[in-house]
């Protein structure tokens, strides 16, 4: 017995009530303890977060594919949780300090981290609330956090490991320095802008009267930040340059300091670009170092001159004068810096050259520097520029790691898809550095290791360890820093499971079968897990690895707060639903391919949904309520025998592009076959004809629509399966998927798709000519085939109701002004004396059709214009190749028109 639907479908009510239900129910992992497993892991979103359009997508995806594996009978997992986010939660700690006139450093340690863990409590489960808004059908009974305590035991292990073999020491190298925040971060926590600047030239001094072939005596070199000049250890000349290769060996005196440097040669300096010459500085800039250790410098040797806040201090030799000490690096606050100073004394000095500009008038004129837009690094949570900084850092022997992961996708052990993306993760991964995994915050893992008085560490799982180590009455300090928030996510396969602990979880669902992730972080997160996994367990954390796109604002664009154009999928799904958001990003996910957002697609995939509301509301208003078989009901008529043909190759084709991954494909199976073959062609068929079998087939299909679409719009079909009939204790979230048990008819098939044919031509032919759709027209079959005889025998009634045809003559039609429609082989003639004015008629589409080629052949030849393809805004060449798009169509289907009437 079905329960009657209301009128208008509402999808906030019925997401609210359901997600309930099942989460309350326990549905998202019902207890299949001796089914097949199917795990996936959620990429863990900061615990600081607020769900974002990329959430949508990704999680999207990955509910769609643990809904159809549970489907299918598989015990699925869908592990869930958040990652600690070092960096952005002790910032929203501070800053909550901070609006009370306080400030982390009035409080220990433990208590500034107790303060975290509250605000953990209190605020941190925003983005949990919000992933159940858009359906995530995730095992919250488990719900992880990467600082929980049996997931720090895993991450201080293998910290441990990695230190015993050899894969983890401390290092004296460049970091990315965030000096607002005053930690090292990672690269994927820089963000390149572009900003105006300056370029200065410089003259270095030749020592000891040393000249160049061309007399001068002294060597030129150019920077945007001069003030780190103060710490130049060499200046850099290609080998080859001819200019140079007398005073290579030699050295020059710098301005200011007096330190005597050495020229070297090097392939880094580029004899094309200015004087060939580069001065370097090994301890603030990362090519700059790998220069200074091949010219014979080691990393502690290297001068340093900034604080950790970014203020000058001594170098080493003490050669930095007096008047620079404490300056900021570059003006701050209006207040003057370094780099300031640097250019007013090197003016002074003389040796600062001169930029020769012209005035729009055509004067030159003298300026200090050539202004010049450079790319600049931003911490994007601190919002300064970050300095390239020599720390002690502890590091990851990543190259050693990488080998094993490289094999297993050049093996075919773990498949990346679009397999486009395997050559950007070769090419990462062979020239892979050494990775930086300590960061100077309270808030994450404390790297457990301790220093003896000399600075020796000693690395264990406890202190009491590393004390048994040193031995007894040696103090011990232990290390400040904590580790990369990276570094723990990257056990995230195996540690949500209980590893190192060998759990029943991790017995059964490790090995994961397939990770859905943004390609953004192919390196930092996904290449990481294959390093670890296999470290640690001697395994890959999965098989399968895919990769999707960005969402982009509706003109391309990447979307920024800066822009304006980011677009909230919570405001979304409360103007169109979850269903709707859902489907468009699986209809909208190509492999490859970024998705532009399009709220026009968005509503029409909520109409989709209202049109099988509305479909189900008819079904039971002619009494077709739930089917009692998974498999199909026995059928007579052959347009229930072609309907149940159809579900049957909707269901091998959604098997067969979920299997590769393609989400696009599978939402436009089962969008086309909900919409096209069930709503506007079964129903239509059978009015008037519902009998009980056409009852049982009808119910039947239904079901199988609410079973396919469920895993891409889970609240419609649950709700709409709850209705059709008494299944409480059967909810569709467990349902099994489709088995028909069945074969395809042949004969039905030809049947109702040579109906629909004539149909479909008819109706298209009504359309270019003006005629009335309701209009009933004659039709003359001169020479019929076999299957258009029986078809018309069979279907008179549905013919003449939805193409509009009565009577069929199969016979020669009669002389006069006609139009022709085919249906598969047969041809029909279609008299139109009477229904319209042919010469108007042809007149009308003369004319529109030399309007179209007009404007089509002028559009053809503005695209094949490179000027305005290349420098054209890319809406208006979007635009242009959508007018063309539509100016040709319109000629084609004038031109059918027009042959139509001979």
């Amino acid at each position: 017995m079905s329960t009657e639907l209301p009128k208008t479908f509402d999808p906030a009510e019925i997401e609210a009530r359901w997600y309930t239900h099942w989460e309350n129910e326990g549905l998202f992992r019902p207890e299949r303890p001796d089914a097949e497993p199917y795990t996936i892991v959620n990429p863990p979103p900061n615990v600081t977060g607020s769900l974002h359009i990329g959430h949508a997508l990704d999680n999207t995806l990955q509910d769609i594919m643990i809904r159809y594996e549970r489907l299918r009978g598989k015990d699925a997992l869908w592990v869930v949780g958040t990652d600690h986010a070092g960096i952005a939660t002790q910032m929203v700690v501070e800053r909550q300090l901070e609006a009370k006139q306080d400030k982390r450093t009035n409080y220990s340690r433990e208590d500034f981290v107790a303060k975290v863990w509250e605000w953990k409590e209190e605020s941190g489960g925003t983005i949990t609330r919000q992933l159940r808004r858009l359906g995530c059908s995730m095992d919250w009974s488990r719900e992880q956090f990467t600082m929980d305590e049996h997931f720090s035991n895993a991450v201080l292990k293998t910290f441990v490991d990695l230190y015993n073999d050899g894969l983890i020491y401390r290092d004296k190298r460049l970091v990315n320095w965030d000096p607002k925040l005053k930690t090292a971060i990672s690269d994927l926590e820089v963000e390149t802008q572009d900003v105006k600047g300056s370029f200065w030239h410089f003259r270095y001094p030749l020592e000891d009267g040393v000249t160049l072939a061309d007399g001068r005596d002294y060597i030129e070199v150019a920077t945007t930040r001069p003030e780190t000049m103060l710490a130049d250890m060499a200046v850099a000349v290609h080998p080859d340059d001819e200019r140079y290769k007398s005073v290579v060996g030699k050295h020059v005196v710098l301005p200011i300091t007096g330190r005597r440097v050495p020229i070297v040669a090097d392939e880094h300096a580029d004899p094309e670009l200015g004087s060939g010459a580069v001065k370097i500085t090994p301890g603030h800039d990362f090519n700059d170092f790998e220069v200074g250790k091949r010219a014979g410098f080691k990393p502690a040797e290297m001068l340093n001159m900034l604080d950790a806040e970014a203020n000058v201090c001594q170098t080493a030799d003490a050669l930095v004068p007096e008047e620079f000490l404490g300056l900021h690096r570059f003006k701050r606050d209006g207040v003057d810096g370094a780099r300031e100073l640097v250019v007013q004394r090197l003016k002074e000095s003389g040796h600062l050259i001169p930029h020769i500009a012209k005035t729009k008038k055509g004067e030159e004129q003298e300026l200090d520097a050539e202004p010049r837009t450079i790319a600049t690094p931003f911490g994007d949570r601190g919002g300064v520029v970050i300095e390239p900084w020599l720390t002690d850092q502890w590091y990851v022997d990543a190259e050693t790691l990488a080998k094993k992961p490289i094999e297993a996708v050049k093996s075919g052990e773990v498949e990346i898809v679009p397999k486009a993306w395997e050559k950007t993760f070769f090419n990462w991964m062979e020239n892979i550095q050494p990775w930086c995994v300590s960061r100077q915050l309270w808030w994450g893992h404390r790297i457990p290791a301790w220093y003896d008085g000399d600075g020796k560490a000693y690395v264990a799982l406890s202190e009491a360890e590393a004390q048994a180590q040193a031995g007894e009455g040696v103090a011990l300090t232990r290390d400040d820093d904590v580790l990369d928030t990276w570094f723990s996510s990257a056990l995230w396969p195996s540690a949500t499971l209980g590893w190192p602990e060998q759990t029943d979880l991790v017995a059964k669902h490790y090995p994961n079968d397939l990770l859905i992730s943004g390609f953004d972080i192919l390196f930092f997160w996904d290449a990481r897990m294959l390093m670890m996994g296999q470290y640690n367990t001697g395994k890959n954390p999965w098989p399968k690895l895919y990769l999707h796109g960005l969402v982009r604002a509706a003109d391309g664009a990447k979307m920024s707060k800066s822009k304006g154009n980011v677009v909230d999928p919570l405001g979304l799904i409360d103007q169109y639903g979850a269903d709707a958001l859902r489907f468009f990003m699986a209809a909208m996910e190509s492999q490859g391919r970024d998705i532009k957002m399009d709220d026009k697609r968005i509503e029409g995939y909520r109409n989709f949904a209202t049109k099988l509301w509305n479909a189900t509301r008819f079904c039971q208003s002619n009494g077709i309520g739930a089917s009692t078989s998974i498999a199909a009901p026995a059928a007579s008529h052959a347009v229930n025998r072609w309907i149940i043909g159809e579900v049957i190759e909707t269901k091998e084709a959604l098997d067969a592009a979920l299997a590769e991954l393609r989400f696009d494909a599978a939402a436009n199976t089962i969008y086309h076959f909900v919409w096209d073959r069930f709503c506007d062609w079964y129903l239509e068929l059978i009015k008037g004809q519902i009998d009980e079998e056409t009852k049982a087939v009808a119910g039947w299909t239904l079901d199988q629509i609410f079973v396919m679409l469920h895993p891409f719009m889970p609240f419609i079909t649950e709700e709409l399966w709850s209705k059709q009939g008494e299944r409480a204790n059967h909810p569709l979230i467990t349902a099994g998927w489709v088995d028909p048990q069945a074969e395809v008819d042949p004969a039905a098939k030809a049947e109702i798709d040579w109906l629909i044919a004539l149909t479909g031509a008819v109706r298209t032919a009504k359309n270019e000519l003006g005629i009335a759709p309701g209009a009933k027209l004659e039709a003359f079959c001169p020479a019929p085939g076999e299957l258009a005889k029986s078809v018309v025998e069979a279907n008179a009634a549905a013919i003449e109701r939805l193409a509009r045809l009565t009577p069929i003559h199969f016979a020669e039609a009669p002389d006069g002004a006609a139009m022709q429609v085919a249906a598969g082989e047969d041809a029909f003639v279609i008299p139109l004396e009477g229904i319209i004015d042919i010469a108007a008629e042809k007149a009308r589409l003369k004319k529109a059709l030399e309007a179209s080629a007009k404007e089509a052949k002028s559009l053809e030849g503005r695209l094949s214009n490179a000027n305005f393809v290349e420098r054209a805004k890319p809406e208006a060449v979007e635009k242009a190749r959508g007018d063309h798009a539509h100016h040709t169509a319109e000629v084609a289907r004038l031109e059918a028109a027009l042959a139509r009437l001979g």
